[in-house]
């Protein structure tokens, strides 16, 4: 079995192609290919966890943790995608990236890049385009 996914190492993004056999794993990254052995794992999904953002009926978006604001994507006016990326937030030494839960029209902004936002403070503000 092979997966293609796409990977960010120190701000880059790689496509990486995996195919594993029993414990062995064949990872290719740009043409070269690497062998990774596993040892003592159980055959588990490992799930990926996410930071949820609130969102109610009138599209507000906010984050459950404090932290700062590191890129803001768009704009007042701009439409956007379910899953487009609109915040990166720095919490906990850690980057997250906060996407769009619907599309919409972005209506209110209420941060800043480089801000420091408060737990369930409203972030963004989309109008659904679908009502």
């Amino acid at each position: 079995m092979s997966d293609n996914i796409k990977v960010t190492i120190d701000g880059e993004d790689y496509d990486v192609e995996l195919k594993k056999n029993g414990n062995m794993w064949t990872v290719t990254v740009q043409g070269q290919k690497f062998e990774i052995t596993t040892n003592n794992l159980k055959n588990k999904k490992n799930k990926v966890k996410r930071r949820k953002r609130k969102l109610n009926s009138d599209g507000v978006i906010s984050s459950t943790i404090p932290g700062k604001i590191i890129v803001i994507n768009n704009k007042i006016g701009d439409n956007v995608k379910e899953g487009d990326v609109l915040i990166i937030l720095e919490a906990m030494k850690m980057q997250n990236e906060i996407t769009a839960p619907i599309s919409g029209k972005i209506t209110e902004i209420n941060c800043t890049n480089g801000g420091s936002i408060e737990a369930n403070m409203p972030l963004i503000i989309i109008d659904n385009i679908d009502r």
